[in-house]
């Protein structure tokens, strides 16, 4: 399996021999498998083994990534980072004792030896073992008896290679149809990541049964899933089977053909019809194998071979496999048990597991529970009471069989797609199993009635009505013994254990210790609440604080900040924080400076209030990939005069600016040079515009119809209200990005209702909708307040901007405000309408002293001389330098696309021939604050950083290796209470120690570091850095070595491109639809040059 090259864990060593630890006089445990059951095997066999230390454990994983999430593998096609699917980091592993864990990836497992008890890897390398435990999986099948079954465009979904693999080829098929053979979960979930990949212009799921997940779900359950998926813009295609694969000359698939003679055309098709267990290792090893597949196991999980032993689902036991998560993890547990306390416990067995299932798919929550067929296929187990006694004839015996002996309780509602079916025994005293759509909430409660199979002391319709009318589930009426976590098999007393014995103090240990809520998520909500429960009986507080630097949340510091009136850092971090000499960090000074922008509205590259600032907010302008800045002049409510349209294209062709219309009516141009940033704003304040702060955490945009300006069906000015709006709150800082909308009318053009505030006008006036997003949670607003008039919209919109701008979390959006405040909405409108809290008069006047206190930020950069140097981009030369190639798309030029692989040089590493100081900087360069501050400096081809912290400098190469951005030195330092100093790229957040022996080290990516330099400030008034010869400087760390380059792109429209290419009168192909038109370039030159109306220029 080839490397995607994405969240690739730095390799521990470069061959097995080299890593195997020397006999330690314990026994050595070689697990073949590193996926999900094979991880949760070792974790569990480390923590069971942690007293006693009897094993070593050598796992081999065939993949080339660590354990990974393969339940969650859909996301994947959201942040394409396979390091956000780990189930443990890279630390983890080392973390263990010195040679209790040792893991080798990309390797696979080719012989065993039983006799020798050895195993072979397909690099020639030979590793003994003890204890043998097989965790090899499965494959996806792919039904290889297909004609072209290998044709380009056939996929299975299985791997994160399966998926990249998809991803590529997908990018080369824009706007064709994709296709997935098989309705179950998986295939679900294959349609929903197609889906999502955005390409298709269509999806087809084809399915052989009259219905999808026709192993969980019945006739009148599938075919509800199957209404909702079709509405969901996915073809549903029932019945069908697929007989041929189409191609054409070139192999690349063209289409189907089912086997009932009809066609359909795609250019994708991926396969999700099951599993097969891979059990050829084992079989071509003398291991006992089942004919319908799989590795034949005892109840302990042994094998027919002493000390051999499988798990997961190349396991066969009792004739079965099990292609979901939680008999894998069963199995995990009971052999990590058994191999660590059989010598004081009776033996565990494995036994018949339960499948309940709980999981959304493409939106849909579905549960299947129990014995969810019971009424189709009979009960498989009948609980005690209800069985035939020992007297009973034969004949009474078989009549009894023959009577049906479960009934079935269904409610179904189609209007809101739920559906419940709970089967009982005869007497309705004991629940077998059930299935549930739309509505699951008490999957929960009903999963540990079926297993305790105690009589019901309820009537059975009360399962239902009783569910209908409930709120959402809680922890408190749970048995401990009650499975939370199905993945991982985790109780609610495991969860709660952690939490007593002070071993889990926040969420995310939780996660971490117990590995609740790692696999599919579903369980987090309720974990969630157990966690915040516990923690209220033991009368602990559930804690939110920003950061390690404070015991606070941001609304706490807020308040603090507010009636102490602070306005600097030092002043902060003395009345409220932990160390009040601390320099803060990348999360909580960025907040910080929100807040005092939020309140006192200062200039925020100040040089108190500078080191604070992210990048963007240090810059004014938005952090564009290869290290220039986007520029947006504000436009606001959508509306622009053919004249600032005109400087702002011209601004945009003199300095060569990529140009595009946002999604908030509004103008960016990208690939701004930071030394051009005052260039560029003088010439666009010049011309009447002025900051549209989209750099900030502030009001970005009131998008706008045309109302009543234009519009025929307008019955309110949405325009003139939206200008008024953006022009009130522009520039106010808040917790998150805010954006505005006015629609004229009901057809809702300005899409209001998806934004932070949205208006819509009525014939009374304005309805006014809260806490809407787009992004990747979308959320609709709430209706806050009815018919409002014009004069009355701007006193709710202060209250409710300033109860947010107080009240939210860091980097809280307005949805996930209101949703976790106390009521939601209901409580909102009784803050913001009825004063409950009677703060509405200092929530309207801190929003007037806001407004009344706006600068544009750009103006005070541009009558500041001292400012403006602060953009150069090296504080010891007037000399630019180009970090990333250009190239040119669509007439515009963009920068190369990033490298995929980091720069994994051990540049902490290098043993440099000799150094000497060399004066690079000035020391009244560097700002005296407590925050820090930095500067870029240029020797030879080489960019550095210099860094001042708390009158100490540093140094280190300016690039970080991640994605080879040349910017560390824009990036926020951090310190915690320990000796440790880092800086934070400010592209991705990667974390570089610059002092003591782990200088360069990266705290949060293994994989790369960073080179880091001595220096020291003198009485002469120059900083210097000790630095090599420049020749061996550059030859290590050079801009040219590492600049990003475009010339191994590839084109991923090059198939679409090639069937548009030949079509005539596109304006991509010819300079103007008119047959003599100039295009593009020619009227602009001819409109700047005057033209037939002579030599004027534009004539107005």
């Amino acid at each position: 399996m080839s490397d995607d090259g994405q969240g690739q864990p730095p390799a521990q060593a470069e061959t097995l021999e080299a890593e195997i630890p020397s006999s330690t006089g314990r026994k050595r445990v070689v697990v073949v498998g590193l996926g999900m059951v094979g991880i949760a095997f070792i974790e569990k066999l480390m923590k069971l083994d942690a007293k006693r230390r009897e094993y070593d454990v050598i796992v081999i994983g065939e993949e080339p990534h660590l354990a990974y999430n393969r339940v969650g593998l859909t996301s994947f096609f959201q942040h394409r980072n396979v390091e956000d699917l780990y189930l443990n980091p890279a630390s983890w592993y080392s973390s263990m004792p010195e040679g209790s864990l040792n893991y080798h990836l990309n390797t696979l497992v080719t012989s065993i030896d039983t006799g020798s008890k050895t195993v072979g890897t397909s690099s020639g390398d030979t590793v003994s073992y003890d204890i043998l435990v097989l965790a090899t999986g499965s494959d996806a099948i792919l039904p290889r008896h297909l004609p072209n079954y290998s044709a380009n465009g056939v996929f299975v979904y299985r791997t994160i290679d399966d998926l990249q693999k998809l991803i590529n080829f997908a990018s080369s098929k824009k706007g064709t149809v994709g296709a997935v053979v098989g309705g179950g979960l998986l295939g679900l979930e294959a349609a929903k990541a197609m889906m999502d990949l955005e390409e298709f212009s269509k999806i087809k799921l084809i399915e052989r049964n009259k219905w999808v997940m026709s192993r969980q779900l019945d006739g009148d359950a599938g075919g509800m899933v199957v209404e909702q998926v079709r509405n969901l813009g996915v073809d549903v295609l029932l019945s069908k089977r697929v007989g041929r694969l189409n191609t054409d000359g070139e192999n690349n698939l063209t289409g189907v053909t089912f086997e009932d003679g009809e066609e359909m055309e795609c250019t994708c098709i991926t396969f999700a019809i099951g599993i097969k267990s891979r059990d050829d290792l084992a079989r071509g090893s003398g291991i006992n194998c089942s004919d319908r597949g799989g590795i034949v196991v005892q109840p302990d999980l042994s094998t027919n071979v002493k000390d051999v032993y499988a798990i997961g689902e190349c396991a066969s036991w009792e004739d079965q496999t099990f292609g979901l998560i939680a008999p894998g993890i069963e199995m995990a547990d009971v052999l990590a048990f058994n191999l660590t306390q059989a010598k004081a416990h009776a033996p565990r067995k494995f036994q018949r597991p339960d499948l309940s299932t709980k999981l959304k798919l493409l939106g849909v929550d579905v549960a299947s529970f129990g014995d969810f067929f019971a009424d189709r296929d009979g009960p498989k187990h009948v609980p005690a009471r209800r069985r035939a006694k020992k007297d009973e004839s034969s004949d009474a015996t078989d009549q009894k069989k023959s009577e049906p002996q479960v009934k079935a309780l269904v409610y179904q509602d189609p209007f809101q797609h739920v559906y419940k079916k709970y089967l009982f025994t005869m007497d309705g005293k004991y629940l077998l199993g059930g299935m549930m759509i739309g509505d699951t909430k008490d999957y929960v409660k009903l999963v540990p009635m079926v297993k305790s199979q105690k009589a019901l002391e309820i009537p059975p319709s009360e399962l239902i009505v009783g569910a209908a009318k409930s709120d959402d589930a809680s922890a408190d009426d749970l048995p401990d013994d009650t499975q939370i976590c199905s993945c991982h098999n985790v109780s609610k007393g495991g969860i709660s254990e952690v939490i007593k014995d002070g071993t889990c103090k926040a969420i995310g240990d939780v996660k971490s210790c117990t590995k609740a809520g790692t696999g599919c998520g579903g369980c987090m909500p309720l974990v969630q609440t157990i966690f915040n429960k516990t923690m209220a009986s033991m009368g602990q507080e559930v804690k939110n604080h920003l950061c390690p630097h404070f015991e606070y949340s941001r609304a706490d510091l807020f308040n603090i900040i507010y009636v102490k009136n602070l306005q600097s850092f030092p002043d902060i971090m003395k009345e409220a924080g932990k160390d009040p000499n601390s320099s803060g960090c990348e999360a909580c000074k960025p907040a910080l400076g929100s807040i005092i922008a939020s309140l006192y509205n200062k200039n925020i590259i100040d040089p108190d209030r500078r080191g604070l600032q992210d990048t963007n907010d240090k810059f004014l302008a938005n952090l564009q990939r290869n290290g220039t800045f986007s520029v947006i002049p504000r436009v606001a409510g959508g509306e622009i005069t053919p004249e600032k349209l005109i400087v702002i294209g011209t601004v945009g062709r003199k300095y060569g600016l990529y140009t595009k219309i946002t999604g908030g009516q509004r103008i960016d141009m990208f690939g701004a040079k930071k030394q051009d940033l005052p260039a560029i704003w003088q010439e666009l304040i010049d011309g009447g515009m002025e900051s549209g702060h989209a750099y900030a955490k502030a009001l970005r945009t009131v998008k706008s119809c045309v109302g009543t300006t234009w519009c025929r069906f307008g019955i309110g000015d949405s325009v003139g209200m939206a200008v008024r709006l953006e022009e009130r709150y522009k520039s106010i800082r808040s917790p998150h990005k805010l954006k505005g909308g006015v629609s004229g009318c009901v057809r809702e053009c300005a899409e209001a209702q998806s934004k932070d505030f949205g208006l819509i006008a009525t014939e009374k006036g304005f309805n006014i909708f809260v806490g809407g997003n787009g992004g990747a949670t979308p959320r609709h607003t709430d209706l806050l307040a009815k018919d409002v008039p014009p004069d009355d919209v701007i006193p709710i919109l202060d209250r409710y901007l300033s109860f947010y701008i107080r009240t939210a979390d860091k980097l809280q959006r307005t949805a996930r405000w209101i949703e976790n405040l106390p009521g939601g909405i209901n409580y909102l409108k009784e803050v913001i309408l009825d004063d409950k809290l009677g703060i509405c008069a200092d929530l309207e006047k801190q929003m007037e002293d806001l407004v009344g206190t706006f600068f544009c930020e750009w103006t005070e950069v541009l009558k500041s001389p001292e400012r403006k140097k602060l953009f150069s981009q090296f504080a010891n030369t007037d000399e630019t330098v180009e970090n990333v190639e250009k190239v040119t798309e669509r007439e515009q030029q963009r920068p190369a696309k990033w490298p995929k692989e980091s720069v994994t040089e051990d540049f902490r590493g290098i043993k440099w021939s000799n150094l000497s100081w060399q004066p690079l900087a000035k020391v009244d360069q560097f700002l005296e604050s407590q925050a820090g501050s930095s500067v870029a400096v240029k020797r030879g081809d080489t960019q550095l950083a210099i860094f001042k912290v708390k009158g100490i400098y540093y140094a280190s190469q300016q690039m970080c290796p991640h994605k080879r951005a040349f910017l560390l030195s824009d990036g926020l330092i951090g310190d915690n209470n320990s000796d440790k100093l880092w800086v934070s790229c400010p592209v991705h957040k990667r974390n570089f120690e610059l002092k003591g022996e782990t200088a360069g080290k990266c705290m949060n990516d293994e994989s790369v570091n960073i080179a880091t330099f001595p220096v020291e400030a003198r009485e002469d008034g120059l900083v210097y850095v000790k630095l090599p010869p420049v020749e061996e400087l550059d030859g290590a760390l050079s801009t040219e070595k590492y600049k990003v380059k475009g010339d191994t792109e590839t084109n991923p429209f090059e198939g679409i491109d090639r069937k548009i290419k030949p079509m005539k009168g596109r304006k991509g192909i010819n300079p103007s639809h008119l047959p003599d038109g100039l295009g593009m370039h020619g009227k602009a030159q001819q409109i700047l040059a005057g033209g037939e109306r002579g030599s004027g220029g534009i004539d107005w």
